[in-house]
């Protein structure tokens, strides 16, 4: 398993990943586009050449948005969402991110354990973030204690 930055030639896969995960899915050229962006970041885990799982953020200042986060069905309950989710705010601290942000669904108990897990806290509620279906969002937050 490797993890590591993303490339234009992953997006084929990354996308096929990202259109059975979310309702809502970003297109080959949402994906591109932020590749192009030097304030962002994208990781894919790379097994024998098979995209297992992708994550990313956005940095503004010292802030990362953390966008996209997902592993392939036949993949997950392996620890690959954890190990990616740390190698990608390890790449955020190095580049002097020193919080995190993102938004998860209500309803998705193990992502919110996993980012709980990783040090992340509720912050509060976005009313119908998500659509199809419509839900709330939880706001959660990592802050490095300085």
């Amino acid at each position: 398993m490797e993890i590591r930055r993303m490339t234009e030639a992953d997006l084929e896969q990354v996308c096929a990943i990202e259109n059975e995960t979310f309702s809502d899915p970003w297109s080959k050229d949402d994906f591109r586009n932020s590749l192009l962006d030097d304030k962002n970041d994208y990781l894919v885990v790379d097994i024998d050449g098979t995209i297992a799982g992708y994550c990313g953020f956005w940095g503004v200042m010292d802030e990362g948005d953390i966008f996209n986060v997902a592993v392939k069905k036949e993949y997950r309950r392996q620890h690959i969402g954890a190990d990616m989710m740390k190698a990608l705010i390890e790449k955020g601290r190095a580049r002097g991110i020193a919080s995190f942000t993102l938004e998860v669904r209500y309803s998705n108990e193990p992502a919110i354990r996993l980012y709980e897990d990783l040090g992340f806290q509720r912050a509060g509620i976005r009313k119908d973030f998500y659509s199809k279906p419509k839900e709330d969002a939880v706001i959660m937050w990592l802050n490095t204690i300085q």
